[in-house]
């Protein structure tokens, strides 16, 4: 795990009011949230499921996941209301080859806590680790059809880099539209130094 995750993770937990007023506490995934994470999963809609690239109703994937925590890797960010586990967003990073400079981000929010600003809060949180751990850019994937989550994503700055017809196929063996969104991290800042 990289100095800079460490230090990002030192922030944690954290809290943060949600649009309905409740506040919901932001913290990496533990090895034991195991059986709390695999039900998070299992209370998302199965025509929603099926868009997500793992099986994540096989208890072994949860507890694979659980049990080889690598944050330097794959940073998963829970979104805990009243004890319960509301949402997750992960941190995706390549240690080396040519896209190390650039980290993917997912989110998944329960049905129940959609609409509180839990999602956007999550992918905020995820941004700004991405940044002080000293990646360039972001990217999220979708299909197609995830037309808000595409929407809630370009309202945080992420634009379209990529549009592919017919290109990826969901747990049912059904064709989709591919979409890659990014966001360049690089600051004004860093921009106001260039060329002087």
């Amino acid at each position: 795990m990289s100095y800079n995750i460490e230090l990002e993770l030192q922030k944690f937990p954290k809290t943060v009011a949600l649009k309905d007023g409740k506040k919901a506490t932001l913290r990496p995934l533990h090895i034991a949230d195991e059986k709390d994470f695999h039900q998070l999963f299992l209370g998302i809609p199965e025509s929603e499921r099926m868009f997500i690239k793992h099986r994540v109703t096989d208890i072994s994937i949860i507890h694979e996941w659980c049990n080889h925590l690598d944050y330097g890797r794959n940073l998963p960010l829970l979104a805990l209301v009243g004890g319960k586990i509301a949402g997750d967003a992960t941190l995706h990073q390549q240690l080396g080859g040519w896209k190390r400079h650039v980290g993917r981000v997912s989110v998944l929010v329960h049905p129940e806590f959609r609409g509180r600003g839990l999602a956007t809060a999550l992918i905020g949180e995820i941004i700004e680790i991405a940044r002080n751990a000293g990646l360039e850019k972001v990217e999220a994937e979708f299909i197609g059809e995830q037309d808000v989550a595409m929407k809630m994503f370009a309202m945080l700055g992420f634009s379209k880099l990529v549009h592919l017809e017919d290109y990826v196929k969901d747990m049912q063996a059904v064709s989709h539209d591919y979409i890659l969104m990014g966001l360049d991290l690089k600051t004004d800042e860093e921009y106001a130094g260039v060329g002087g």
